[in-house]
C-alpha cells in the first residue's frame, strides 16, 4: 500500500510529546505497559460496530521514525536535545493485538491491545485513536445503508463533502462497510477501491440542449455502464424522453444505456414516472439511480413507498457519519509494570478494567453471536460472564462454543497479518454481520449485545475499587 503522507511520527498531540519527555527525564520511558482500546457505546443508537483502520495502523506504525526533519521541527517546539536524541534512535517494538479489520465489535469490549514501553505505546495514542474511531464510525454507517440497500447498487459519493483530507478514510471505510463502488479516485490509487463515475449537470448545460449533451456524452466516454443524469431542466418532460431517444439509438448501434439518474426532487414519485416511461419504451433494462441527501432511514422511505430504485449513490450523509459525530474510542493503560492498573471514575460506566486480558466471542447454539467476554490474559476457562456495571447481572457460557477475538497482528514493531485487500476485508465483515441475531441490527431500540467480565478479572477489579475507596 503506498503512503498518504510522511513524516507520520508527528501525528499526535503535541502533549503526548511532552509527556513522552517527562517520562524520558523521570527514567521511566522503558517500563513496560499495557494499554486497551475500547469505545463506550454503540454510534447511531445502534447495535455494534465494525472494525476499520488497521491496515492504516499498522503500515503506518512498521514504519515509525523520527528523521532529520521532524527532529529540527521538534527541537523549533522546544523539546530537549536528549530526549531528541533518544527519539532519534527510536525503533517501535511495541506488541499489537486486535480482531480482523471488519470485525463486528461491541461497545465496552477491549478492541486491541498494545504492549510496549511507555514512550512508544503513549506515542501512537492519538493516531491508533484518529484512525481506528473514525474508520469505525464510517464503516459501521456504510453497514446500516447496506441493510437496507440489500442487493442495489451502493455508491460513495461523498469525496466532496467530506472534512478536507478525512475523505480519503472515509472512503476506504464506506468500502469495508458496504459500499459496492467509491468517486474517490485518489481513493482508489492508495487504497484500491473500485471506482465509478457519472455525468454532471455542467456537461448538460455546457451544450445548447441536453439531447445533444446526451448524445455527445454518449459517444466520448467508454459504453459500459454508462448513465445518464435527467434533471439539469424538466426530469419528466425532456429528461427522460431525451434519455429513452438515446437509448434506442444505443439499441441500433448494439449499445445499451445502462441507467438513468435522479438528484432532486421527490425521488419516489419520479423513480415510478421513470420506471413506467421507461417499461413503456422497451427499456426495462435500464436501471434507475438515485442521489440527493440520503441515508439509510431516507432509503428505508423510498423502499415503503414500492420506488423503483436500482442503485444509491450516497454522499454527505455517509461520509460524514450523519446521526453520530464521533465514536467515543478511548486508549487506557490496564497494566504497569506487571501490575494491574485501572482508570476510576464517579461514573461507573467510565471506569476502565485492569490487567492483561483477551476478549472470547461466545456463541449460542444455532451458530450466532451470543456474548462477549472479558478474561484475565491467564484464564484457560471461564463458566459465568458478569455485568462490569451491575452486580447481580450475570449469563452462563460453560459448554458454549467461543473464539478469541484478539489475535497478534504486530510483534516486536513487525507486522505478523498479513495483507489483505479491500474487498477481503469488505467481505470478511459481511461474513460476520450474519452471525449477528437481527434484533441487534435494527435502527430502532437495537437489542443490547451483553459484554460481560469474568469472575477473576471482577476480583482484580473489585481489589483496586477497594484499595482506593479507603484513600
Amino acid at each position: 500500500m503506498r503512503k498518504l503522507f510522511d513524516k507520520l511520527s508527528l501525528y499526535t498531540d503535541f502533549y503526548a510529546l511532552a509527556l513522552s519527555q517527562g517520562l524520558f527525564y523521570q527514567q521511566k520511558h522503558e517500563d513496560r505497559v499495557v494499554f486497551d482500546y475500547y469505545f463506550r457505546t454503540n454510534p447511531f443508537d445502534g447495535g455494534y460496530v465494525i472494525f476499520a483502520g488497521l491496515e492504516n495502523l499498522i503500515d503506518i506504525v512498521e514504519n515509525y521514525q523520527y528523521d532529520t526533519d521532524t527532529l529540527r521541527y521538534l527541537r523549533e517546539q522546544g523539546l530537549y536535545e536528549p530526549f531528541l536524541e533518544y527519539l532519534a534512535n527510536m525503533k517501535f517494538r511495541a506488541n499489537i493485538y486486535a480482531p480482523q479489520e471488519g470485525e463486528v465489535v461491541f461497545a465496552t469490549a477491549p478492541v486491541m491491545r498494545v504492549e510496549g514501553n511507555f514512550i512508544e505505546v503513549q506515542l501512537i495514542e492519538t493516531l491508533l485513536l484518529n484512525l481506528i474511531n473514525f474508520q469505525s464510525l464510517i464503516a459501521t454507517k456504510a453497514s446500516r445503508v447496506r441493510q437496507v440497500v440489500g442487493d442495489r447498487l451502493f455508491i460513495d459519493f461523498g469525496l466532496r463533502r467530506a472534512q478536507a483530507w478525512s475523505g480519503m478514510h472515509a472512503s476506504r471505510a464506506a468500502i469495508i462497510g458496504g459500499a459496492d463502488l467509491s468517486s474517490n479516485t485518489l481513493g482508489g490509487y492508495y487504497h484500491g477501491l473500485p471506482l465509478w463515475n457519472t455525468m454532471a449537470h455542467t456537461w448538460v448545460q455546457s451544450f445548447d440542449d441536453e439531447l445533444t449533451a446526451f448524445r455527445k456524452y454518449v459517444d466520448s466516454q467508454p459504453n459500459e455502464q454508462l448513465i445518464l443524469l435527467v434533471d439539469t431542466y424538466n426530469t419528466l418532460q425532456i429528461g427522460m424522453p431525451n434519455a429513452i431517444t438515446v437509448a434506442k439509438e444505443m439499441e441500433k448501434a448494439g449499445k445499451r444505456l445502462f441507467a438513468v439518474r435522479l438528484d432532486s426532487g421527490d425521488l419516489a414519485y419520479l423513480s415510478k414516472k421513470a420506471r413506467k416511461m421507461l417499461d413503456e419504451a422497451d427499456l426495462a433494462y435500464v436501471k434507475i439511480i438515485v442521489t440527493n441527501q440520503l441515508d439509510e432511514y431516507l432509503i428505508r422511505s423510498l423502499d415503503l413507498q414500492k420506488a423503483p430504485i436500482d442503485g444509491f449513490g450516497i454522499g454527505t450523509k455517509l461520509i460524514t457519519a450523519h446521526g453520530a459525530s464521533a465514536l467515543d474510542g478511548v486508549f487506557k493503560m490496564s497494566l504497569y509494570n506487571n501490575k494491574p492498573s485501572m482508570k476510576i471514575s464517579n461514573d461507573l460506566f467510565k471506569n476502565s478494567l485492569p490487567g492483561r486480558k483477551k476478549l472470547w466471542r461466545f456463541f449460542d447454539k444455532e451458530g450466532y453471536f451470543y456474548r462477549d467476554g472479558i478474561l484475565l490474559y491467564e484464564e484457560n476457562e471461564c463458566e459465568t460472564l458478569y455485568s462490569a456495571v451491575f452486580a447481580n447481572q450475570y449469563t452462563h457460557v460453560s459448554g458454549l462454543p467461543y473464539e478469541n477475538i484478539l489475535q497478534p497482528v504486530m510483534e516486536n514493531g513487525k507486522r505478523l497479518m498479513e495483507k489483505k485487500t479491500i474487498q477481503q476485508i469488505k467481505a470478511y465483515a459481511q461474513q460476520r454481520l450474519t452471525l449477528l441475531p437481527e434484533e441487534h441490527k435494527r435502527f430502532e431500540n437495537p437489542h443490547t449485545y451483553k459484554v460481560g467480565i469474568s469472575a477473576s478479572l471482577r476480583n482484580v477489579r473489585d481489589d483496586i475499587l477497594q484499595k482506593h475507596r479507603n484513600w
